[in-house]
């Protein structure tokens, strides 16, 4: 081999290590453009995903502050209601306690009246047995 065909192989050579570099280049830019608009692409995707979370997350705070609000107003309801009944209950213990202090009064009076009958009885029959001796 020449040294002119030496040097022909090698400019060749070079011509094909500059062409590679050049189509390593552009697929290496072309790669990064497609990562570039897939990063663009994921990212827009993550914010739209972002927003239906934060959506969520909004609706369910304002079923806990509904939920909150129920039962304040359902122990609130409840509240009253011990309170009436409670109410209620202690008015028929006074009207009960009425009733039988004014039922015993009446059987203590009916009980006084046959124990001073019983004493005129008894008062009657010795009067009577003392006059037939």
């Amino acid at each position: 081999m020449t040294d002119d065909e030496l040097k022909g192989m090698f400019e060749a050579l070079r011509q094909d290590i500059a062409s590679s570099r050049e189509e390593t280049r552009a697929d290496i830019a072309a790669a990064d453009e497609k990562n570039m608009a897939a990063h663009v692409e994921t990212r827009r995707h993550f914010e739209v995903a972002l927003e239906e979370s934060k959506h969520e997350v909004r609706l369910v705070a304002e079923g806990v502050a509904q939920t909150r609000e129920d039962l304040a107003r359902t122990a609130a309801q409840l509240d009253e209601k011990i309170e009436r009944t409670a109410a209620e209950t202690q008015a028929m213990i006074k009207f009960s306690h009425a009733e039988l202090d004014r039922r015993m009064r009446t059987l203590e009076e009916t009980q006084s009246r046959l124990e001073d009958a019983l004493e005129d009885l008894q008062t009657r029959v010795e009067r009577l047995e003392g006059s037939t001796h």
